[in-house]
């Protein structure tokens, strides 16, 4: 059942989701409802993502955060790591592991992930229904990063990422973006602004504006 403006809407499996802008002022959309496959393609359609899975929380965030396609920003110290190729990337070619690693990586300040065993599997599905891909980069057959993500038509939100060594996440980025240049992507949503994402080029727009693109996004041709 959805609320007013700002009131947090709760869900029975099944319910439709609710309108972003009916976010309360930290993002929180809604509580309740699936991880379904339909659902969740459904949320990323609307402008909204889930942050947990007991209980599903539904999370429109207002500003958002975002990557211009084709224009991330390569410092100079990652540049030579590009130019050195000490890993071997790849796309799609272990979405579990990434999602796994990614799933190990705690939240600042506590001892725990956001990416519970229900978010895990729930994004395994997607994936598993050509809706979810994966960065991955190798050395010696090792995966040392990767970063994962969720693609409607010509959006691409990014999801989580990781490394295990030296500038890995952001080679991934670095070949996500470019991937998704090439291939004619409107929108490459990173949700919230990092310090990571801030220094490669990450900017926050307005939720009026993220949507109005999105819709637009959205309704073009599956780019992956």
């Amino acid at each position: 059942m959805n609320g007013p403006s700002g009131a947090v809407a709760f869900l029975a499996p099944g319910d439709r989701l609710p309108d972003p802008r009916q976010a309360r002022g930290d993002g929180l959309v809604a509580v309740g409802g699936d991880l379904s496959v339909e659902r969740l393609i459904e949320a990323y359609r609307s402008g909204l993502f889930p942050w947990s899975a007991d209980p599903i929380t539904w999370w429109s965030p207002e500003p958002r955060g975002v990557v211009e396609v084709g224009q991330m920003h390569v410092s100079r110290s990652l540049a030579r790591t590009l130019r050195r190729t000490p890993y071997e990337v790849t796309f799609d070619q272990d979405f579990s592991g990434v999602i796994r690693a990614c799933a190990e990586v705690p939240r600042s300040g506590v001892n725990s992930t956001w990416i519970s065993t229900g978010l895990l599997e729930a994004y395994e599905r997607l994936a598993q229904a050509g809706h979810a891909h994966s960065v991955e980069c190798w050395r010696e057959g090792r995966l040392v990063g990767g970063v994962y993500g969720v693609c409607v038509g010509g959006l691409f939100a990014g999801e989580s990422m990781f490394h295990r060594a030296d500038d890995a996440s952001k080679v991934a980025l670095v070949h996500l973006d470019r991937r998704l240049a090439a291939r004619g992507f409107a929108l490459f949503d990173c949700q919230m602004v990092t310090p990571v994402t801030r220094a490669m080029g990450a900017v926050e727009i307005s939720r009026t504006e993220y949507l109005n693109r999105l819709a637009q996004a959205v309704n073009q041709p599956s780019r992956w």
